[in-house]
């Protein structure tokens, strides 16, 4: 499956929005990012390993095990849904209580934001993909969250998404 248009991927100096068209409906789409069985695409490691979990309701989390890379660092990551609209739209803060980035559900805006919208296409489902820092960061501050390498690490994991919709195991 390719999964490429990055001619439109875009990026802000507080965002990164990635374009992915896949030759599946928006639903399959929108169930990869929301289903616990599935989201082993998104923590690099086998479902069974990852031990996803997902309230899949606005005020609701989600939570898995990421790895970075083959042999790297393993820590929990997920969100706390925003907004919630099957099968074409999730927006969440992306962190986890007890993991990277830290979340406190007291001050979601302290974490990126992340926007996924799911549109149906001919060939399938064109999905945008938008991380945003919050505009309460000062220059520092969001000079830190790229120089963490959120941008090349968004990447990586969104484009792990397609291998998952294909069947095959994603590379790792």
């Amino acid at each position: 499956m390719t999964a490429t248009d990055r001619d439109t991927d875009r990026s802000t100096d507080r965002s990164i929005s990635l374009v992915r068209d896949y030759p599946v409906p928006p639903e399959a789409v929108f169930a990869a990012w929301t289903e616990p069985d599935q989201l082993g695409w998104f923590s690099g490691l086998p479902a069974a390993q990852a031990g996803a979990r997902v309230d899949l309701r606005p005020g609701g989390s989600w939570w898995t095990r990421l790895q970075e890379g083959p042999g790297g660092r393993t820590y929990p990551t997920g969100g706390l849904y925003r907004e919630v609209e099957r099968p074409h739209r999730l927006v969440f803060s992306w962190g986890a209580l007890d993991g990277w980035p830290r979340l406190d559900p007291q001050d979601p805006d302290a974490t990126p934001l992340v926007s996924l919208e799911f549109a149906p296409t001919a060939g399938g489902t064109r999905m945008t993909a938008t991380l945003s820092l919050s505009p309460g960061l000062d220059a520092a501050q969001v000079r830190h969250w790229f120089d963490l390498g959120v941008r090349e690490g968004w990447t990586t994991t969104v484009d792990r998404i397609a291998d998952h919709l294909a069947g095959r195991a994603p590379a790792l």
